[in-house]
């Protein structure tokens, strides 16, 4: 199993087109909740931050024992999801970038036996770490495009 470039250039950088995204956007229009019942720019990208120590929790069990199960991460149901909601955008930006530049070094620094070791999601199935990686991306790439919509709403 190896890492292909677009994942690698992706990881690298796909989460700083967030700051760009929102830099339009004041704080009450970052907290507003835009669509009923649904979150807020802010929530998305706590969210955002908040999955990134849980990834690579998940990563260091992969490495270290054979096929583990994992539930699925529902934000809602995380306690300290609520303390990191009151967090401001400087600080929520930074723990992105911190904790982003820790998990690209962790995956890059891998061999490819080690990429190809598995875990067991509940609805895909057994993915390698590459195939997690990939997931992760493209669940950030999801909130993103959340976050794109929301900031580009007109509000009356």
């Amino acid at each position: 199993m190896k890492l292909y470039p677009a994942l690698v250039s992706r990881l690298a950088n796909q989460h700083e087109a967030i700051a760009s995204i929102v830099a339009s956007a004041n704080e009450a229009k970052l907290k507003k909740e835009i669509r009923a019942g649904k979150w807020s720019i802010h929530e998305n990208i706590v969210h955002l931050v908040k999955y990134q120590p849980v990834f690579i929790d998940r990563i260091h069990i992969m490495l270290t024992q054979p096929e583990p199960i994992f539930e699925a991460y529902v934000a809602d149901n995380d306690p300290e999801f609520e303390e990191w909601k009151k967090w401001d955008s400087e600080r929520l930006m930074n723990a992105l970038q911190k904790d982003r530049q820790a998990i690209l070094h962790l995956i890059t620094s891998l061999p490819d036996e080690k990429l190809a070791r598995v875990g067991i999601h509940k609805k895909f199935g057994r993915l390698t770490i590459v195939q997690w990686t990939e997931f992760f991306l493209l669940h950030e790439a999801h909130h993103m495009f959340t976050i794109f919509q929301l900031a580009n709403t007109i509000i009356e």
